[in-house]
Order: structure tokens, then sequence, then C-alpha cells
């Protein structure tokens, strides 16, 4: 019998084992550039989101391919033999950001840990590492799975090599790279070469894009024959080919993997280790890992995976990149589906005898306003919900208890002030409900607002979400179930026993997240005083601003678009004028061509990929000096306006009331004021002519007026209140323009002396450097000397030190807890304050001066909302209608004749909100449109 040498046995058994190789680099930045991952760091300011990330999908691959052999490998530092070919290769690309850097030792130390085989070869690149190893376990035999998002890793593909992209768990083999790229993988490097590449700045034939590049391709088969028939090219294109003809060699040679870098150890030879699990403890601790470290001492080293009831999910990679997701231990849920009346009263029994029980409406659609019942579900203990189906109406669909009937028994309950009711976004399952003439109260406990109340920006507040960070449970998502696009069920057509499953977990869920996150709100009081006393009794304020609604005149907003789409066109002309030759002005591509490759506008900012910046903030500058920006941002300011406003709003009226409802958010910005979506109103542009128009078109109804009445200067108020500056402080108790004496103090004239300019910048001193603007970006906004904004910024705190000195300590305070806080106990956290990032720090700076003024004005405003709210509720008046609010502004329709009186009280009402050592000043408007009563 012949013995094999063991080096063969090795290869032998690995043949059945896939090979994973992992490119860490081009994960490391994806997961950089995930807007919520770059938001977490340690409390010492160590950014570890990139970390989080590429774990995460580590932690992905190792579940996907329990028994793969999976190798990570990295860039090394330093220049490659490509620059040494061509020195401008990547030249382009901007510095790796501090706070990316310093990500990357961890990573490797963690990676090292965990026993993963990791690989960073200096003098070439990742992808050559990974090229040289897919081709060395090809030719044995290995199945290869290259874990990447890169698009040149295409040319590695063959029948035993394939790629997954493990943030979008798409997969290509042979054919899929063919119908990806319309080429087959052996003219990938082709394809590349001639496309060129401007971000790693790989030269390639001018306006050669993909559909030239396959079409050459498909013509000659190869780059070497595109080259011997450049002659018979014509056009345009032929010119550029031919002038590309020197340079295409080069080009191919950059974009070719090298597939034999010398390695210590082969594709055959490299195997995990044990992992270290006391190393692995030390490093989750010291960059505060918790669920990774969570799951190493329950016996793993660290990978991701999913808790389940009895409806299992799959955790996509996507979603692991985002929120950690951890092991643990879940109770088996009994959940039940009710057909019968007996059991259905059974329940309602216990529903009636609870102190608190969790409860959700299922229904057709997610706008309120069109949403008809479909189901019901409801959670009295932990593991144990029902759901109540009503309408399904599938083909097959069993019978089902009459909805009539059963919301008749549910009435007294959910109308019940003493039951409470636990939920999520209640708000919504209260409009639902009062379609059916049920008015939802008892409203005590709901999960997304006790866990914004509790940290506004520790994650995203709906349920998904704060099941995976406060649970460490992955829930069934409604996409699971109906599915996705065009195709996707409404919840009337998903099969009972499926959607039985859903609802039921969902009211199991609210519950478990009830019993978690409020006994931690419960130890903050402040916080729960904000939770308590503003935003649970908002809801219903907010629930009954919705259903009223707001009357719009269609005629005017038509005729606005109109006149916006001839705008458009004149400005589409002039812009073409303007370039020497017609482009699409919407197309960032031909935009950055356009501006700087053509016109020569010097580039001064970039995109993370390395591309020239066409954000409005570096039109607004280059706008200064040269006039297609200007022109592009007046195209896309009324673009936005027409497609936004005076386009679709006609088209959300409401065949029900006649009216356009749009919705209110608690829980979206980090400082506690309401957004709107469906339509948005706060971004209903105010400075604009066209904007001021919009609002003509909200208009009251016969025999009512529009009354609107706005905090003045509230922010300005806030911060003399809050930093006791003397000057601001006196001014503001002596009814003086705050904004004239400013004037006067900084230009040094007499108060009655002050110019409209001269107070409009003192305005924008005031204003902006209470929001800790800097000398610099004074300067830009007053157009003037960066010298003589010092200056200005030097005398404002000579007159006003207080606020000097309420931003120095607000501030250390920020630096030394992680957080501020409003007047009224709103806490306002700032992961970035001690971040090693120079930019993010500065920007949480100014956060930290920012957020206790906008988040006391937000407190203020809905403080007055409630005040206001109660008095109408007193009232019980129809004429009076509390139908909008916009920033610190609300809006109201009165019957004209009640308007004076009623307003006068308002205003009374909104004075008398909050007491501070200013007073608060109400300014009310009144008109037969928003326009005119602003």
């Amino acid at each position: 019998m012949t013995t094999l040498p063991e080096k063969s046995l090795q290869i032998s058994s690995k043949i059945n084992q896939p090979l994973i190789l992992v490119d860490g680099s081009s994960y490391l930045f994806r997961a950089y550039h995930v807007p919520y991952l770059q938001a977490l760091s340690t409390a010492s300011g160590q950014s570890t989101g990139a970390i989080t990330g590429v774990l995460n999908m580590l932690g992905s691959l190792k579940k996907d391919y329990p028994n793969g052999n999976i190798i990570a490998i990295f860039d090394a530092k330093g220049k490659t033999f490509r620059n040494d070919m061509y020195p401008e290769y990547k030249a382009n690309r901007p510095p790796m950001p501090d706070d990316l850097r310093t990500q990357i030792a961890p990573l490797h130390d963690i990676i090292s840990a965990m026993g993963l085989p990791l690989l960073v070869i200096p003098g070439v690149e990742a992808d050559d590492v990974i090229g040289t190893l897919a081709k060395q376990a090809d030719e044995l035999g290995i199945e290869t799975v290259i874990s990447t998002g890169d698009k040149d890793m295409a040319q590695l593909v063959t029948p035993h090599v394939r790629l997954i992209n493990t943030m979008t768990d798409v997969e290509m083999d042979v054919a899929g790279v063919s119908e990806k790229f319309g080429v087959r993988p052996d003219q990938i490097i082709d394809y590349l070469a001639l496309m060129g590449d401007k971000v790693d700045n790989i030269p390639g034939v001018v306006k050669c894009g993909p559909k030239t590049a396959v079409k050459w391709l498909a013509e000659h088969g190869t780059l070497d024959e595109v080259i011997a028939n450049a002659d018979k090219v014509k056009g345009k294109i032929g010119e550029n080919l031919r002038d590309a003809l020197a340079q295409l060699p080069l080009s191919y040679q950059l974009a070719t993997i090298k597939c034999d870098v010398e390695l210590a150890q082969t594709a055959a030879e490299l195997a995990p280790n044990e992992p270290d699990t006391d190393a692995l403890r030390l490093l989750y601790q010291e960059f505060e890992l918790k669920r990774l470290l969570a799951g190493l001492d329950k016996g793993s080293s660290g990978e991701q995976t999913t808790s389940t009831s009895k409806v299992k999910a799959k955790v996509s990679v996507a979603e692991s990149m985002g929120i950690e997701v951890a092991t643990v231990e879940v109770a088996e849920s009994e959940y039940d589906i009710i057909f019968d009346k007996e059991v259905f009263t059974n329940w309602l029994d216990k529903l009636k005898t609870s102190d608190a029980f969790a409860f959700d409406t299922e229904t057709t659609s997610i706008n309120y306003m069109k949403a008809e019942l479909v189901g019901l579900s409801f959670a009295v203990e932990v593991g144990k919900a029902a759901y109540v189906p009503l309408t399904h109406d599938y083909v097959g669909a069993p019978e089902q208890l009459d909805r009539d009937w059963v919301l008749a028994q549910l009435k007294p309950l959910l109308e019940s002030t003493s039951i409470k009711k636990v939920g999520q976004n209640l708000k919504y399952d209260a409009n639902v409900l009062s379609h059916y003439d049920i008015k939802l109260q008892g409203v005590a406990f709901d999960t997304m607002i006790e866990s914004y109340c509790y940290n506004s920006v520790a994650t995203r507040h709906n349920m998904d979400a704060l099941a995976l960070k406060y649970l460490d449970y992955k829930t069934v998502h409604f996409e699971d179930i109906a599915g996705k696009g065009a195709k996707q069920l409404t919840f009337n057509q998903i099969e009972i026993e499926k959607a039985g499953q859903y609802a039921a977990e969902d009211a199991d869920i609210t519950l478990r997240l009830h019993q978690a996150i409020f006994p931690a709100l419960e130890q903050l009081p402040e916080q729960l005083s904000v939770y308590n006393d503003i935003e649970i009794p908002l809801m219903p304020v907010l629930a009954q601003m919705e259903q009223t609604g707001v009357l719009i005149d269609c005629d005017i907003l038509d005729q606005q678009s109109q006149s916006i789409g001839q705008r458009l066109d004149e400005l589409e002309i002039e812009a073409h004028n303007i370039a020497g030759k017609s482009f699409n002005l919407s197309s960032p591509k031909q935009l950055q061509q356009i501006l700087f490759e053509e016109l020569k506008i010097p580039v001064i900012k970039k995109t993370p990929k390395g591309a020239p910046s066409t954000a409005e903030e570096v039109l607004q500058e280059l706008a200064l000096d040269y006039p297609l920006p200007k022109v592009i941002l007046e195209n896309r300011g009324l673009s936005k306006l027409k497609s936004t406003y005076t386009d679709k709003l006609p088209l959300m009226v409401s065949p029900k009331t006649g009216r356009v409802h749009t919705s209110y958010h608690q829980a979206v910005t980090a400082t506690g004021r309401l957004s709107s979506t469906d339509p948005n109103l706060q971004n209903i542009p105010i400075r604009s002519e066209q904007g001021r128009k919009i609002r003509r078109a909200f208009i009251a109804p016969k025999d009512h007026k529009i009354v609107a009445i706005d905090y003045s200067q509230i922010e300005l108020r806030i911060m003399a209140h809050l930093s006791n500056d003397k000057g601001l402080v006196t001014a503001f108790s002596e009814g003086k323009d705050v904004h004239r004496a400013t004037a006067a103090e900084i230009f040094a004239v007499e108060l009655d002396e002050v110019t409209t300019d001269q107070r409009r910048s003192a305005k924008a001193i005031n204003f902006g450097l209470i929001y800790g603007m800097s000398a610099f970006g004074l300067a830009k906004q007053l157009n003037i000397g960066r010298h003589q904004a010092q200056e200005y910024q030097d005398k404002y705190f000579e007159r006003y030190p207080g606020v000097l000195t309420y931003m120095e300590e607000t501030r250390q305070q920020a630096s030394e807890q992680g957080f501020v806080e409003t007047l009224y106990g709103r806490r306002l956290y700032l992961p970035d304050i001690n971040a090693k990032n120079g930019l993010r720090k500065k920007a949480a700076e100014r956060a930290a001066i920012n957020a206790p003024m906008q988040g006391t004005a937000a407190d203020i405003i809905k403080k007055a909302m409630l005040a206001v709210a109660a008095w109408l509720s007193e009232q019980n008046d129809d004429r009076i209608k509390m139908t909008m609010q916009v920033h610190d502004e609300l809006i109201f329709e009165i019957h004209q004749d009640i308007v004076e009186e009623t307003t006068a009280k308002l205003v009374e009402l909104m004075n008398n909100a909050v007491e501070l050592s200013v007073p608060l000043i109400a300014e009310a408007g009144i008109g037969d449109n928003w326009e005119e009563a602003h």
C-alpha cells in the first residue's frame, strides 16, 4: 500500500473545502462610508464603524460557508509595482482619512486573533494576492469564492472561481460576468483598458464607455485586434481611439491583476488556527464591541448569528453591515391566530384584566389616510401573542371574524384611559382606528418614543432596528412575507398563516422592547420627564392635526408649475450656451466634465471616490465667480420645487377629505424637532419668491382665515437664558432690536445710524456665532476678508462675554460626558465629540453649542402645542383648528367671526408656554393663505 505525502493529503482534503478570499481593503473602505457605521466609536473617541462592518461581513461569510477556508487580504502601505510603471497611478485618490487609518491595525489584530490567515504583501495590491491564490486554487480544482465589490476581479472568474458581493448578496459566475458586463471574463482586462478608470487614474480611450467597449470587443474579440483595426473606426470616437493607441498597452498592464506573487504559503497550505479567545476578549473590550464580546462569552469567536422564535429569517449581509447581530436566547413563542368568537372573547378578557398590553394594526397601506384595517395583534406577556385576521381576501382565504363585530367588542377597551396600551408608533394606529370611529386612548408606552427619548442617536427607531439593538433579535421583515417592488403583496393578500406569525411577532417584540428600554429610561429622570410630559401627550395632538389636514388651491400650483417649467427651459438653454454644447443638467458626471475638464473651473472638493464634487455647497462657492454653477443652482432649486411641491401636492389631495395630510415624525431628528413627510412641510423655502408662491396655495376654507403664529428670535432668546449674558438679557428684556444693537457695537456707529445692510450683517453674526461658526465661515457668509471677520467675532464676544463663556463650558461638558442637554432635560448625545478625525470632532463641537438651543426651541414649540391643544379641547369649537407645525411656527384655520380674539388668546398661550429669563414673543399674521399670514 502506497502512503501519500502529508502535503498531498492536505491538498486532497481541501478540494472539497471551498477557499474564501476576502478583499479586506475593499470592504474596509465601503464600511467606512456607511453613514450609520460612521457614528460608531468608543467612549474615548476611537472610531469603530469600519471595524464593525468588516467583522460583521466576516461573520456572515463564516455562517454562509461553515467549512470554508477564509483568508483575509489587505493592501500594504506604500507604493506598488504599478506606480513604478506609471507614477500617476491612483494619483487622484484623496489621502486616507485619519479615523479610518486608526482602525486598520485593530482590525488586523482582531482577524489574526480569530485565527484567520491574514495577508498583507508589500509592493503589490490585495487584488494581486487574491489573483495569485485564486489561480493556485483553480489549478488544483478547489472551488474558490472571492468576496469583493471590485469589478476588476471579474477577470479572475473561471468555472472554479466565482465572485460574491457580500454587501449586496450578489454572486457572479462565468455566465454572470457576461450578463453584467457584456463580455467574457477573459475579455475583462481588454474592457477595462479601453474604458480606463478615473478613480485609479488609468488612461483609456476618451469617451469610450461600457457600450462602446463591449461593441468593439464583440466585433474584434481582443484589445490587440481592436488596436489593429483602429483605422476602420469612424467619427470622433475613432479619433479618440487612434489618439490612445500609444497608451493602451500600458492601460492593459495596469488593469491586469498579477497572478504570480511570491507568497510564503500557497492556497493549499494556508489554513485557519484556533481562535485566541483571551486576545479577542481584550480587543473586544478595548474597542467596545459589546455584542461580539457577548458572543465570545457564549462560546463563539465572535461571528454573528440571529435569534428566532417560530419564524426564521436570514440576516442579509447588507443589513449586518449596519447593525451588529449577536446570539441571544429567546423563549419559544406561542402565537395564536384567532378565527373563533369564543377564543377571541377569551383573549379580550385577558386584555381587559391586564395592566398593559401590546397592540398593533395590520393594514393595506403605510399611508394612514388610505389604509384599511386587515387585522389586529395583541400580546399580554412575553412570548404569547395573538393575531385576529379580519379582511384577508386572497383566493381560498378561510372565513374570518366580522370586522365590525370585532371592532365593536374592542372599542370600549381601546378607548379606555385606564387600561394602558403599549405599541410601536401608535400614532399611526390611532389614525387608522379613527376611520372606524375609535379614538385610541390610554397610550402610555410607545417603544419608538421610549428609544428616542432614551438616546436619539443610538439607532434608528423602527422596530426592526430596535429589536436588533436592544434584544439582539432579528425580526421577520415585511418583505420576507410580501415580496418586493411592483409585485409586493398588500397585507390582505398574504396567507393568514404567514401574516399571523408576522403580526403576532410584532406585538410580542413590542412588549419585549418596552420591558427592555423603559426601565433604562426610568433611570434618567429628566429624559423620563421629556417622555411623559412632552412626547407622549403630543402624540394625539399630532394625530389630530394629521387627520385635519390642510386645504390647497390646485389651480395656483398648476399655474406655478407651468411658470417654473418655462423658466427651467430658459435655464437649460442658458447653460448650454455657456458650456458651448448640450448636456444633461441633472447628470453629475456630465456636469463634472463640463465644469472641470472643458471650462477648466478649479476643483475645490472631491467625492470620497476622488471625483470632482458638484455638491450644492461646492456650486454655491463656484457661483461667486463663474456663471454656469449659478445657473445650475437655480435649475436644481426650481426642479426640486416643481417635482416635490407644485407637481406633487395636487396629487396628494385625499379624495375622502379634499385635503392634503402630512405625517409628523417625533423620532427622526437628533435635537427633538419635528419632521414631516408626504408632503415635507418643513422644507418649503421662505426666502425665495417661488417658495413663497407655494405657500399662497395653502388656503383658508370658506369664511375662515389662516393664522400663522411664529416665535420671534427664539434661539437667540434661548441663548440669552442659557448663557445669562447681561447684554443679551437686557436687550431682550427691554424690547430692543438685538440685531441693531449688535450692529451698532460691531460697526462702531450710533444706534439710530445703523443701516439696513449693517443690521443684516449683524443678524448673520448673531446667529452664526451662537451656532459655533468660525471666523472663516463668517467671512464666507458675509463675503468679507478673514481678518475682518475675526475682528467682528472679537467685538461680538467683547459685547456678549457670557455667550463665549457658555460656549466654552458647553464644549467642555460635552467632551467630558458625551452629551449636552436642553433646558427641559432632553439629552443630546454626541458620539464624535472626542473623535480622532478633526473634521468630525469640530462638527460635534458645533453641534454641542447648537443642539441645546435647537432642542430647547423644539421643546418650547411642543409645550406650546400642548397648551394650545388643551385650550382648544376646553373650547370644543369646530371653528378653530390647528393644522400645521413648521419649525417655530403654528398655523391655524379660524372662522372670520372669531379670528381677532382667538388669535390674541393663542398668542398669549404661546407667550406663556414656558418661563425664561427673557420674554418669549410670538408674532401673529392673518390672511386668506399661508403666505399672507406669514
